[in-house]
């Protein structure tokens, strides 16, 4: 039986988990504020409601990108009844902890939509499930022949599964932790690289990630490996595990990135970089003319 690891060599030296976890406020690093063992509401706040259809609470996170990518997808292909209002769910500040949101989604994290289309309403979360019902909704973005789908689904699934080594894994690691981990980063980096491998390859394959027509799993899929191919999230990330080799995955961002409904879609509830892909709040397609940070200030 090999040696135990000396407590020395750990992090803080001498550390040694012990026997029952206990929480202790300010773990976490850059996102202690939020970051709690429990679940349930902190605040009562009702949510807000607006005249269309689709109620969408959110922050435009690549998470939150993904809904309302496909939302503006939809509007672009004619889907008149895909109107919808995006309410701005600030997670940095805990709205994802008041009553009226946990209420939609018990889990607490963004995005969450509402669908009063319906009587009663249903409320659905998880940004997975959202692309599903509305794709199924509408009709569009979803293959009707099973094998496509199949392969449309698999690969939506695919990110859902994926995606939490690149954000919680590697991006918090590399850009977020309170102290830069050798074991952590490199551990994760391998796992993101392999990734970037399997995108790069079906790339090289189809024109589209789960074929060679746009699926849900493409909006899913550009806001987390789009923006990490494009340099766009985790500072130098980009840099660090050398994206550009990808050429396929490039192609594709690229690709996306031209696409009407993407360059909407992307900049709804954004609250971070320049004002001018910041909308803040979406509730007439106008907005993106009139109400971006660097029309309105603020």
């Amino acid at each position: 039986m090999a040696d135990a690891p000396d407590p020395a060599n750990n992090l803080p030296a001498g550390y040694v988990p012990p026997r029952v976890w206990e929480w202790q406020p300010g773990n976490g690093g850059q996102f202690a504020s939020i970051n709690r063992p429990v679940s349930g509401s902190t605040h009562d706040k009702e949510l807000p409601v607006g005249e269309h259809p689709l109620q969408l609470y959110s922050q435009g996170t690549p998470n939150g990108q993904k809904v309302t990518i496909l939302l503006e997808e939809l509007l672009a292909a004619g889907h008149s009844d895909a109107e919808y209002d995006a309410w701005l769910i600030r997670i940095n500040q805990g709205d994802q902890f008041g009553s009226g949101f946990v209420g939609i989604n018990p889990n607490s994290k963004i995005p969450a939509l509402v669908d009063r289309s319906v009587d009663p309403a249903i409320p659905v979360f998880e940004s997975g499930a959202i692309l599903i019902y509305l794709a199924e909704k509408f009709g569009a973005f979803l293959p009707t022949d099973p094998a496509a789908r199949a392969a449309a689904l698999s690969w939506l699934m695919w990110q859902m599964g994926s995606g939490p080594f690149v954000g919680g894994g590697f991006g918090h690691f590399y850009a977020y932790a309170p102290i830069k981990i050798e074991y952590a980063i490199d551990r994760y980096a391998m796992e993101v690289k392999r990734q970037l491998h399997v995108l790069d390859t079906q790339l090289g394959r189809h024109e589209f990630v789960a074929g060679d027509a746009i699926t849900i799993a493409d909006f899913a899929i550009w806001p987390w490996y789009g923006a990490f191919a494009a340099g766009k999230i985790y500072g130098t990330a980009a840099e660090f595990l050398n994206t550009g080799e990808y050429a396929n995955l490039q192609r594709w961002t690229r690709q996306l990135a031209e696409r009407p409904g993407v360059k909407r879609g992307r900049i709804v509830n954004v609250t971070m970089g320049a004002p001018e892909n910041q909308l803040h709040e979406r509730h007439d397609a106008s907005d993106f003319d009139t109400k971006t940070q660097d029309k309105i200030g603020g």
